[in-house]
């Protein structure tokens, strides 16, 4: 078998076997094929595309490339939750320990951020004291225990996907569906889970700008997770505008926990019922969408969920104080408001430049070498269908230095104030096949 057949088979639109993709992703990965030659391939897949039964041959080859986690011990369905990303995405912070405090098992491995703002282990490091590197037999005894943990990634949890990505990052072919769906998959399956709920986002500060792709990578990722006997179904949520209030590290911490007390903002509350009760559908802990989500509504309700967070945080270390004294957060040097040139109706937020604003003061990283100011970031008072008055404060600034010109530069230029302006629909479509 040579490489640069299998590149001209799949360069004519060819089907290749399970055997050529496992050719190709084993040689890859032991540095028998080379970066030119993996190009070569990759772009022939971005023109070609890919069957469902390639893609799954693709993802499978990729997630046992490296360490496949057992979570065997743990017992009962164990479930997990994974977002394509955008701005202003603390669901899984509130997500974990809601759906761990009805009883569904929470094996939650994440990554790190890089873009707009933290990850949800940075997000996690913004906690004094919280460990987000914990040992697989503690990984296991926690969620055994408590229902849930959340641990970054294994270094070598699909080490195929991660050498691929970097090079699709330079030879434009991140934006493939096919490539797409197997490195989100390859990483699900290798992560152990039983049953996966994804949250496909589309929008200005989504990766899939438009529903049409959005509801393509659903499909495909669901049919992925069946394929590979997980139970699988996919959201697919609106990013057109930042969800939540918070765009940052510390001060998203402190909307999760706001959220878990029942005060969070509606649309992320919304979004976390409608994934949490997913979750718990599938965790077989409630027959149907309508008791999970009661069942959710009620562990909030009766403070259950913040004791939980408060628990997972001494669990791995933290300081469960943070939950009642948010004070104690890393906080940022200044605070300093964007107010409204106009007044009028909020009619459009462009979601990515307005994490970009949130990267501009630290809160995430250009490159993965950067470090993240887990202090600094924004908070929106208005987002679109809001009524504003001239000089209202728009945009709360918290920055660690006093010229943030640059930064409201950024905020004006991407918040429109119109004479009309329509919340956007949350929930576009939720997919189970």
């Amino acid at each position: 078998m040579r490489m640069v057949d299998l590149i001209k088979k799949k360069r004519d639109g060819k089907t290749l076997t399970k055997e050529e993709i496992d050719f190709i992703v084993d040689g890859y990965t032991s540095e028998d094929i080379t970066d030119y030659q993996m190009s070569a391939f990759l772009m022939s897949v971005y023109f070609q595309d890919m069957t469902d039964e390639e893609i799954t041959w693709l993802t499978t080859a990729m997630s046992q490339s490296g360490d496949v986690i057992d979570l065997s011990d743990i017992e009962g369905i164990k479930v997990d939750k994974h977002s394509t990303g955008g701005v202003g995405d603390t669901t899984t912070i509130v997500l974990a320990p809601l759906v761990a405090s009805v009883g569904a098992s929470v094996a939650k491995m994440s990554g790190r951020g890089l873009g707009h703002t933290g990850g949800t282990i940075d997000k996690l490091e913004a906690i004094p004291g919280f460990q987000v590197e914990i040992p697989n037999d503690q990984f296991t005894k926690l969620v055994n225990e408590s229902h849930v943990a959340v641990t970054g990634q294994s270094g070598n949890l699909a080490p195929a996907d991660k050498k691929i990505y970097a090079l699709r990052d330079v030879t434009a072919t991140v934006d493939s569906i096919p490539l797409i769906a197997s490195s989100i998959m390859s990483k699900k399956i290798a992560s152990g889970a039983d049953a996966i709920v994804l949250d496909v986002t589309t929008g200005d500060g989504a990766f899939m700008k438009n529903l049409d792709d959005a509801e393509r990578l659903a499909h495909t990722m669901v049919r992925i997770g069946h394929l590979a006997n997980r139970q699988t179904m996919a959201i697919i949520s609106d990013m057109s505008q930042p969800l939540g209030n918070a765009i940052g590290n510390s001060n998203e911490i402190i909307e999760a926990i706001d959220s878990l007390k029942g005060n969070g903002p509606e649309d992320l509350m919304e979004m976390v019922y409608v994934l949490g009760s997913q979750m718990v559908v599938l965790a077989k802990k409630a027959d149907t969408l309508e008791e999970a989500r009661n069942m959710l509504e009620e562990s909030i309700n009766s403070g259950a969920a913040v004791d939980k967070f408060k628990e997972m945080i001494r669990n791995q270390g933290g300081d469960d104080s943070i939950v009642d004294h948010p004070e104690l957060l890393p906080h940022a040097k200044y605070t300093i408001e964007v107010p409204a040139k106009k007044s009028g109706v909020v009619s459009k937020i462009v979601a990515d430049q307005i994490g970009v604003a949130a990267m501009m003061l630290g809160a995430g990283r250009r490159t993965k070498e950067e470090s993240i100011d887990y202090a600094v970031g924004l908070y929106l008072n208005k987002k679109v269908g809001d009524e504003v008055v001239e000089g209202e404060p728009l945009v709360t600034i918290q920055a660690n230095r006093e010229d943030v010109k640059d930064v409201m530069t950024v905020i004006y230029d991407n918040i429109e104030i119109g004479e009309s302006g329509e919340e956007p629909v949350l929930i576009h479509k939720i997919i189970t096949e």
